[in-house]
């Protein structure tokens, strides 16, 4: 008599590299720990504030936008509640206030129909992605450290990404240049470069507007595309603003991603891209373009469908009540913000004043904005470091090396200091200065600092 087979079972390599990819676990490992370690204070998450969140306002935002159903574009009741629970427009419904928001808060204006409205900002990152990689030799540029979601996107995508050094004022110009041409000489194509313009995550750097103006210029002079993404464009320290990339836009040529994330609240997942590049059909150029926003809601049709109608709905009463202005809906919490970031500002430079002749020192970047202060530390900061700070001095943070795709940060961590209070971020940086601490004293011979009794590693060390 045969031997029945067992059950069914699938090995990891019979289905795409994606699903056992290293880069895209990050975010599962931090949920992990903030659920193991729920008293340790979190430096990892790059959540926007919660404190103003109040569960009522739902359904005032939801009775907002009935409002302007009714009112505004004259729908009546069974069109209304159409609207509410059935299917929706592919490119989603909210895509005029869209366009209203960004000519009140950017002096931007923008065809509503070149807007598609998407489930999250991650999702108009795979169909871009995904419609702008037409084989192997496709490929996307895109400054590095970079945003793990867009990592991942272009790998679920099957989109190449080619590295591109970041200095303090953003994506490095000059080494763009040459891997564009250096991409071209290997017989690939440069299709497009990704861009964070506003304290980019994690680095928390920011363009200067000639070097805005210098970026359009070189992707018009090598015909490639500029991808935009930039939801802490909001959050400068300071209160004002530089441009956005799109509103610089003269020859059509930026693809900027929009979310409500970080300015209304996360859980909506609700986002958008701008696509309002003309596309003409092969062998037809005489015939009448279309927008390649239309070509992407072609594929999201295929993946989500459309974008939930009634978060949709609560992200449009939300904007109506706020007069269609994202700086003034948040001007709450960008207060918030420039409060955290100086506060974490001032006690990394107590915590980790600088010794001169101790060769270890613990340093620092000092963006102008946004959500994310990059520390460098004189030791390895990985996942496993990551954990026993977690469990031995209840601290949280992000090895930075995610955000290489495991290439290199390996001495950086990003703090994220959007979610927590003053008195949390004091003293998650008293946990750190703990971590330091015992790792000076596990490795390196210690020495006592005069005045404040750390530990210090001597010259050379």
């Amino acid at each position: 008599m045969s031997k029945q087979p067992g059950p069914f079972r699938l090995s990891v390599t019979d289905l795409h590299a994606s699903v056992d990819d290293p880069a895209l676990t990050s975010m599962t490992l931090l949920n992990e720990l903030a659920g193991r370690f729920p008293d340790a204070v979190s430096f990892s998450a790059g959540r926007p504030f919660e404190g103003f969140y109040d569960v009522d306002d739902l359904s005032r935002h939801l009775a907002t936008f009935r409002g302007y159903l009714e009112g505004e574009k004259g729908l009546g009741a069974e069109q209304v509640r159409r609207t509410f629970f059935q299917y929706g427009r592919t490119k989603g419904f909210i895509h005029e206030l869209i366009a209203r928001q960004l000519e009140v808060d950017e002096g931007l204006k923008v065809d509503p129909e070149s807007i598609v409205v998407t489930t999250g900002c991650q999702e108009a990152m795979v169909l871009l992605l995904r419609a702008l990689v037409r084989d192997a030799r496709d490929v996307i540029l895109a400054a590095t450290p970079n945003y793990v979601g867009f990592i991942g996107a272009a790998r679920v995508a099957g989109a190449p990404v080619r590295a591109v050094r970041e200095h303090e004022g953003g994506i490095d110009l000059e080494d763009l240049e040459r891997q564009i041409r250096a991409a071209r000489r290997e017989g690939l194509r440069p299709r497009a470069c990704y861009v964070v313009p506003d304290f980019a995550n994690p680095s928390g750097a920011s363009m200067s507007l000639a070097d805005r103006i210098a970026l359009l210029e070189l992707a018009r002079r090598e015909r490639i595309l500029v991808v935009e993404d930039n939801p802490y464009s909001l959050f400068r320290a300071d209160g004002s603003s530089l441009p956005m990339l799109k509103a610089l836009d003269e020859w059509r040529q930026v693809i900027h991603l929009g979310s409500f994330a970080k300015s209304a609240f996360a859980g909506a997942r609700v986002g958008y891209v701008i696509a309002d590049q003309p596309v003409t059909a092969a062998g037809a150029e005489r015939e009448e373009p279309v927008l390649l926003a239309d070509l992407l809601a072609r594929l999201k049709s295929m993946v989500t469908l459309n974008t939930s109608t009634v978060a949709q709905a609560v992200i449009g009463g939300y904007l109506l009540e706020n007069g269609c202005s994202l700086k003034r809906a948040t001007a709450r919490e960008a207060g918030v913000y420039r409060r955290n970031l100086a506060t974490l500002l001032e006690r990394l430079g107590r915590v980790f004043a600088p010794v001169p002749g101790s060769g270890q020192d613990v340093t620092w970047n000092a963006p102008e904005g946004g959500m994310f202060v990059v520390l460098t530390l004189p030791f390895r900061a990985d996942d496993a470091m990551l954990e026993y700070s977690a469990s031995r001095f209840g601290v949280l943070w992000t090895p930075m090396d995610h955000f290489y795709g495991g290439t290199s940060g390996f001495h950086q961590a990003r703090l994220s200091f959007s979610v927590l209070t003053p008195e949390q971020i004091a003293l998650g940086v008293e946990r750190l200065g703990g971590l330091v601490q015992d790792q000076r004293a596990r490795h390196l011979p210690s020495l006592t600092h005069p005045r404040t009794g750390r530990l210090l590693e001597p010259q050379g060390a």
